[in-house]
């Protein structure tokens, strides 16, 4: 579960610090809890539960009748689910502001969904379906280019704050995040970042057009822990096996992830090279993650004998 402070609370909601602690002291919503040093930590629960308040207040209900309300659907829905439809009632919007190329809408309606609930269901269940959606339609011609690239942009902007906000500030492992040399499509990366953040990893994002050789000066020259490449777009066969060669050369001992809408056919190189397919679902790619770095730490025992691993010659993190 993530945790936020104050500050990042605001940012994602839109709501001010002064508010946010007004509601807290006046209404009880939410109860972030403490830090020792009693700083307040919101977790996905009190930051959906925030939007909910903002949204009613917006609305024209008083503050006070808006957290009684909230407070009495939670008593009465138990455990069930709050969110069943948020996310996809938050996609219709995006899409339906898209169709309407009103760009201040779009900006509003993704930046609402940002309060949803976990950063990652927020992104695999809001904000991919509605880039598909206006995707879809505008092979369809109901919708031009530049609707699409306009909910692209402001889809990426909003993701990289999200990612930039939900890194873990104490991470004891980092991840490269890279597309393949001719690949510019990047949001797919931004995805991959919010999970390898829930696993606990600090992003290093190369984005598009990463060659082999800035790969390797990484991971030579930082302590990086894994590498996630991707690509949407299959390279032609002989370029594509190349590719991956150069990869997996760059990478050297460090694990190499490809993933994305065009690795399938990459699927015999990537595993001839001992890289992993990220293309089972993101439980099992962190399941055989896992299982290769404790590999790849054993390797690097037994060849140093009796003692630990060998250090690497790279830079310490800060």
């Amino acid at each position: 579960m993530s945790r936020y402070r104050i500050r990042a609370v605001a940012d994602l909601t839109g709501v001010s610090t002064a508010t946010l602690r007004a509601w807290e002291r006046r209404y009880g919503v939410p109860a972030p809890a403490r830090t020792a040093s009693a700083y307040r930590l919101y977790g996905d629960d009190d930051v959906a539960l925030i939007a909910q308040m903002r949204d009613l207040v917006e609305s024209g209900v008083a503050p006070a009748e808006a957290a009684r309300a909230l407070r009495e659907r939670a008593a009465g829905m138990g455990d069930a689910p709050a969110d069943v439809d948020a996310y996809r009632l938050a996609a219709d919007r995006i899409v339906d502001a898209a169709l309407r190329f009103d760009v201040e809408a779009i900006r509003e309606e993704v930046t609402r969904s940002l309060a949803l609930g976990p950063a990652i269901a927020i992104f695999d269940r809001a904000l991919t379906p509605a880039l598909v959606r206006v995707g879809d339609l505008w092979h369809q011609g109901q919708l031009t280019v530049a609707q699409e690239h306009i909910l692209s942009n402001v889809l990426l902007g909003r993701v990289n704050q999200l990612l930039e906000l939900i890194q873990p500030v104490d991470a004891s492992r980092r991840v490269v995040l890279a597309c393949f040399e001719e690949e510019d499509h990047v949001l797919g990366l931004y995805g991959a970042g919010l999970h390898f953040a829930a696993w606990g990893y600090r992003s290093v994002f190369l984005g598009a057009r990463t060659p082999p050789d800035a790969i390797a000066r990484v991971v030579s020259t930082l302590d990086i822990d894994a590498v996630a490449l991707s690509t949407t777009i299959t390279p032609p066969n002989a370029r594509g096996r190349s590719l991956v060669d150069a990869y997996a050369d760059a990478c050297r001992h460090v694990p190499l992830l490809i993933g994305g809408q065009g690795a399938e056919p990459l699927r015999r190189f990537v595993e001839a090279r001992g890289a992993i397919m990220a293309q089972e679902g993101f439980p099992e790619v962190r399941k055989i993650l896992d299982r290769a770095m404790r590999a790849d730490r054993k390797v690097a025992v037994s060849r140093n004998g009796q003692g630990s691993a060998p250090e690497p010659e790279r830079s310490k993190r800060p």
